[in-house]
């Protein structure tokens, strides 16, 4: 089944977390991890991935730590799960670093995922960080129901 990594999921419940708080605040790692229960080093690597990203800004230093890089509304789910994970993909002939697979000469359904697989990346991009850090639920609710409307993909060739 379609699940986030669990490094992608700490992503999203830091990034949420720093949408929070007061614009400008400064955010280290431990208070996050403290706040989550998360390991604090596995945080501290993903929090540098999505500032290498341009997804946060670190500032260095004992009274340094993180903020968001823009706006939470227009900072992507997908381009959160992508900073972490590299882009989603249903089955493992679809990753650019693993395409080895025995089937790939016969197979008459990978094209078929490529776009499914495609439909979901298009989902995420449309989730913005501001929609699922949200503290109304039915805000959430209502974002995620958008994001999934159907809308059909031009034809890939």
């Amino acid at each position: 089944m379609l699940s986030l990594s669990k490094q992608a999921d700490y992503a999203l419940l830091a990034l949420a977390y720093l949408a929070r708080v007061e614009e400008g605040r400064l955010v280290n790692a431990r208070e996050i991890a403290l706040k989550f229960d998360l390991p604090a080093e596995l945080l501290a690597k993903i929090l540098q991935r999505l500032a290498r990203a341009d997804l946060l800004v670190s500032t260095p230093g004992p009274t340094g730590g993180y903020r968001l890089a823009r706006s939470a509304r227009s900072i992507s789910v997908g381009a959160i799960v992508v900073a972490v994970d590299g882009p989603p993909a249903l089955v493992p002939c679809l990753r650019s670093d693993h395409n080895d697979c025995e089937q790939s000469r016969h197979c008459t359904i990978q094209r078929p995922l490529a776009r499914l697989n495609q439909r979901i990346f298009q989902m995420l991009e449309r989730v913005s960080l501001a929609e699922i850090s949200a503290d109304d639920p039915e805000e959430n609710r209502i974002a995620l129901s958008e994001a999934c409307e159907y809308r059909p993909l031009a034809p890939t060739t």
